[in-house]
Formats: structure tokens, sequence, C-alpha cells
């Protein structure tokens, strides 16, 4: 019932930027908290960062400082701003509404960083 669709992954070299998105169907988005999660091979997947419909965010360590998630209610789109990206970053990327008892995920997008 909800739909979600990234965009926005790619190769870049180190230093760089990218910025994701995510587009989500229906009005129910606003209402709840959303995220970005990765996964890289062979790994665990993991929390990247998460915003609520207020638009408060919470970020792992890993990445604090220099991701920044955003989310556009109007648009039903939350996006992932990285910056000075480094190799451990590359991964899958993925979206994930935090709607009981399971959540949705999009299908996720690559981001591969290296020279």
């Amino acid at each position: 019932q909800v739909d979600l669709v990234e965009s926005g992954g790619g190769l870049v070299q180190p230093g760089g930027s990218l910025r994701l998105s995510c587009a989500a169907s229906g009005s129910i988005f606003s209402l709840y908290i959303m995220g970005w999660y990765r996964q890289a091979p062979g790994a665990q997947r993991e929390l990247v960062a998460h915003i609520t419909n207020g638009g408060s965010t919470n970020y792992a360590d890993s990445v604090k400082g220099r991701f920044t998630i955003s989310r556009d209610n109007l648009k039903n789109t939350v996006y992932l701003q990285m910056n000075n990206l480094k190799p451990e970053d590359t991964a899958v990327y993925y979206c994930k509404a935090l709607i009981p008892p399971n959540g949705y995920w999009g299908q996720g997008t690559q981001v591969t960083v290296s020279s």
C-alpha cells in the first residue's frame, strides 16, 4: 500500500557529494518517521539517519556532520544530502517509512565512493 521510490545514487570520488531522494506514495507520508539505512557488501544493514514528521533528526555517529536528512511533506519526499563522502560510505542506501508493524522499504540505490 505504501510505495517508496529512491534515486540519486552513483559513483563519486572521495570528498565528493551526492543527494539521494525517496518519493513516497500517499498523503500519510507526513505522519510518520522516515529513515535512511545502508548496507555494504557482507555487512548488516545499519541506520544512517531518521527524521520525524516535524523535522527533528538524528544521525549515526559515522555520518554526523557530513550527512543531512530532510523532508518535503508537500512533495512526499525525503532526502539525504551526503557531503565529504568516504570509501567506507559505499553501500546500497534504502529509505524506510516507519509505519507499524514492520515499516516499508524502498528498493535501494547504490552509492559507490572510489577513486
